[in-house]
């Protein structure tokens, strides 16, 4: 994990312009204002030297290079999102309606509950392993050319596009400024992730990840497994509740009372169905049409054919068989950092 130095210890004393005194002010109220701001000053450069200290023995006083990109597991070989909030939520929002399942409405299934219990699990095992598919997994992250000024790419301001044309359609090449690349055909810059992603779809709150060309697939295989899940929960919590209405002739708030859990659970499910229910049929369409969300938000083919559709058929066999082609980035990379220099300089 990469250490980051608050902003407050990488200014400069030159670079501060210390306050001027008010002439209201007496002489010898500015002399100590400006005591007060040299001795700050003099602190944050103390702080400064020791947090770089603390960087090079965290990373190795000996070692005389770091990784480019700072990831989470295994020195790169898998990768997250910047943001893991969704992807706890989520899992524990699978794991809790698994939980509940089995504890409190696997007890009053009337015949199987071993069976339909064993059943479930399976079935959140199946839908967890996704997740994790889909969240490590790199999406497509163009590598960025930082040696590339705009200039040497012949642009004056970093606004101008180039033309390529795919089966006879003409589509734009933008240039990205913070990446310095052009952008291939269908690629966009996720403002979240701060990376060009090769076939962008979307940016997934649910994962804190994005959606794109080498995990598209094991996006699309996780919400139809989760929507399985859902389903199967679902219509047996149902039934639990008619056999205790059956059974003790109880109303809604009888039901409140003594199964609230089961009630949640038949509402949470309902939620969730609806919601992963909409979320495959729009991209099981996305998928007949070669078409990304993004490319379907924006509106790109309104006017022009879409020069990557081939057919449902041949799409769905792109989709489905197509292998994912490799990474373009090295998460392993290393370079010489300039803090390891003579001069120690925090970057």
């Amino acid at each position: 994990m990469e250490l980051k130095v608050p902003n407050i210890f990488l200014s400069d004393p030159s670079e501060k312009e210390i306050g001027r005194e008010n002439p209201e002010v007496s002489e010898k109220g500015g002399n100590i204002m400006v005591t007060m701001w040299e001795k700050l000053f003099t602190f944050k450069r103390v702080v400064k030297d020791q947090l770089v200290q603390l960087v090079q023995y965290f990373r190795g006083s000996n070692s005389e290079r770091t990784r480019v990109y700072q990831v989470f597991f295994f020195h790169g070989r898998l990768i997250c999102g910047p943001d893991p909030r969704g992807l706890v939520l989520t899992t524990f929002s699978i794991i809790l309606s698994s939980w509940i399942f089995a504890v409190y409405v696997g007890g009053d299934l009337p015949s199987h509950s071993r069976l339909i219990i064993a059943i479930s699990v399976i079935l959140t095992i199946i839908v967890l392993v996704n997740l994790i598919m889909l969240t490590v997994i790199e999406p497509g992250i163009i590598p960025r050319n930082d040696q590339l000024s705009i200039e040497d790419a012949g642009t004056s301001d970093g606004t101008k596009s180039r033309k390529i044309i795919v089966n006879g359609v003409d589509l734009k090449l933008k240039y990205c400024r913070i990446c310095k690349i052009y952008r291939p055909p269908r690629s966009c810059h996720c403002a979240i992730c701060d990376n060009c992603v090769e076939k962008y779809d979307h940016h997934s709150p649910l994962v804190g990840q994005c959606i794109a060309l080498r995990n598209y697939r094991f996006f699309l295989a996780f919400v139809v497994s989760a929507l399985v899940f859902f389903v199967y929960i679902f219509a047996f919590s149902c039934w639990s509740i008619h056999q205790r209405i059956l059974r003790n002739g109880t109303g809604l708030f009888g039901l409140l009372k003594n199964c609230p859990e089961t009630v949640a659970l038949v509402l949470f499910g309902a939620i969730s169905i609806g919601f992963l229910g909409g979320l495959v049929l729009f991209h099981v369409y996305l998928t007949t049409k070669n078409q990304t969300a993004y490319e379907n938000f924006r509106q790109s083919y309104v006017g022009s054919k879409n020069p990557f559709d081939k057919g449902i058929l041949n799409n769905i066999k792109e989709f489905l068989f197509v292998p994912l082609p490799p990474s373009r980035v090295d998460f392993r990379a290393e370079v010489t950092p300039r803090w390891s220099s003579t001069s120690a300089t925090v970057v």
